[in-house]
């Protein structure tokens, strides 16, 4: 059971199912969104996607912009930087929360990390917290300059890891005027201690292997990955954690896309295992709203960041009741409680 613990704090991946099976969602739509009530075209008057690119440390980043219902440019609009989750891409859930503050009034972005998804870098599936923090301070550059943007009025939703990284980027760049997490994952803290705390006693162990992958990396140039392995579905059942369990499903079945996967660099763990999400927390002086469901078994990690932000100028802690924390990706109900919050928040604070 130790082992499948460990596996899963590194997998969700979507290859122990077909992917052609599972992946023919995304076929269906235009802009290969994956989520309910996803746009299938741009309409005149109504919430519009325009898939972006633009540089950032010459990688390539792709993304995609919303835009509000009857859009005028040269209007002045608020706009929101949305980070997906780990391994997730812009067109799961980071895009429904997109889309949906999109038809709030607000130009939004979403952008997959660099090295991960549509995006450039190499080699491929580096994770690496300093990029995935990059990623968030780029897509405030781009944003920032996009037709119609109030720069002044810029506001972060970091969901699941990408809440982690979103708290560390709101930390120094004041851009931000105001930060929210959904469902927060703290990734160094996972990646070092496992999955509530259930691997310390393997820590130095997964150093020295970590360690070890960047000596052949710097020595052949060979690649070796973390999240290779397949679970059975049987196997999925057995594990202890509901985030696992529910993870792969929403991954690799009812929300698969080709470009999301949870493979990443070993050698990307001596970046994470070192990292915490809720470090310096007190130099967020931004309004912040952390947002989770109440049986989320990651609610603790959220807990944890929101008590050290102690010099946030007005901060809340939501609890959706009932929610796990996958559901709040998906689960209407639960979705339009976070998106309720979230509009009140944003329209408060920008």
């Amino acid at each position: 059971m130790k082992s499948l613990i460990r596996t899963a704090a590194f997998l969700f991946t979507a290859n122990l199912l077909s992917v052609q099976a599972l992946s023919a969602e995304y076929r269906q739509n235009p802009f290969s969104l994956v989520y309910e009530g996803a746009i299938t075209e741009n309409v005149k008057g109504k919430v519009n996607i325009h898939s972006v690119s633009y540089k950032l440390h010459n990688i390539d980043i792709s993304a995609n912009v919303y835009t509000p219902p009857d859009f005028d440019p040269s209007n002045k609009y608020p706009a929101i930087v949305v980070a997906h989750p780990n391994g997730g891409v812009k067109e799961q859930v980071a895009g429904l929360y997109a889309q949906q503050l999109a038809e709030q009034g607000y130009i939004t972005i979403t952008a997959d990390a660099a090295f991960q998804g549509a995006s450039g870098g190499e080699p491929r599936h580096i994770d690496k917290p300093a990029n995935r923090i990059e990623d968030i301070h780029g897509m405030a550059d781009f944003i920032s300059t996009y037709p119609g943007v109030s720069p002044a009025q810029i506001g972060l939703l970091g969901i699941c890891g990408g809440g982690g990284y979103s708290l560390k980027a709101a930390q120094s760049d004041k851009r931000f005027k105001s930060v929210a997490t959904l469902s927060m994952f703290n990734s160094g803290r996972v990646r070092r201690n496992g999955y509530m705390d259930s691997a310390l006693d393997t820590i130095q162990q997964r150093l020295k292997s970590a360690s070890e992958a960047r000596e052949i990396e710097a020595e052949t140039g060979i690649i070796r990955y973390v999240s290779d392995d397949k679970l059975t579905e049987e196997q999925i059942a057995a594990l202890p954690f509901e985030l696992y369990r529910q993870g792969f499903e929403y991954y690799g079945k009812t929300h698969a896309h080709p470009n999301s996967t949870f493979r990443y660099t070993e050698s990307s763990l001596l970046s994470l295992m070192n990292f915490d999400a809720a470090t310096n927390m007190d130099l967020i002086g931004q309004p912040l709203l952390m947002i989770a469901g109440s049986k989320a078994d990651s609610l603790y990690m959220t807990r944890e960041a929101f008590e050290l932000a102690t010099n946030s100028q007005a901060k809340q802690l939501f609890l959706i009741d009932g929610a796990t924390h996958i559901e709040t990706y998906w689960k209407p109900e639960y979705v339009s409680r976070a998106l309720a919050k979230l509009s009140h928040f944003f329209a408060k604070t920008l």
